[in-house]
């Protein structure tokens, strides 16, 4: 039943890296069936969710990927991501956002990814000193960020 499982979970992320979402959520869901108590199938679903566009789906197996384990960095961030960028909610929560955020950046201080998606979101919140803040911290780690440095300069000269 072990290798069954993982021979499923295995299929699933290789169909979910390949593009082949449905396949891999087929082989996920199978695997889930066998062995339910590890978060690696509930991101890797999340994943396909994602990319297919069913952010739904895709928030509820990062909470539940992050239920069985807390310290998922990935699934605070792609989380965030999507609560972030999505157009077909009026009001996102860019709060529980930035929740996200700053727990994937607690785990992962150099997370150059969450740093600038947490400068995103506390400029969407008019907290532009914050933004510079997270930012600057990006800038640290990498300091040929093209997009920071645009984003630094847009708050700097518009908002500061």
């Amino acid at each position: 039943m072990t290798e069954l499982y993982k021979t499923h979970l295995d299929n699933g992320i290789y169909d979910i890296q390949d593009g082949k979402y449905e396949s891999g959520i087929n082989h996920i869901n199978k695997s889930l069936e066998l062995k339910n108590d590890w978060e690696i199938p509930y991101f890797y679903r999340g994943v396909a969710y994602q990319a297919m566009q069913d952010y739904d789906e895709a928030m509820i197996d990062y909470t539940k990927a992050l239920q069985l384990n807390p310290k998922m960095t990935d699934a605070y961030y792609n989380k965030a991501y999507i609560t972030l960028s999505r157009k077909d909610i009026e009001n996102p929560d860019i709060k529980a956002a930035v929740c996200d955020l700053e727990k994937a950046i607690e785990l992962d201080n150099k997370f150059i990814d969450a740093l600038y998606a947490m400068a995103c979101a506390q400029k969407k919140l008019e907290n532009y000193d914050a933004a510079i803040e997270y930012l600057d911290k990006l800038l640290e780690i990498e300091p040929d960020a093209v997009n920071a440095k645009a984003l630094k300069k847009l708050i700097l000269q518009k908002y500061l």
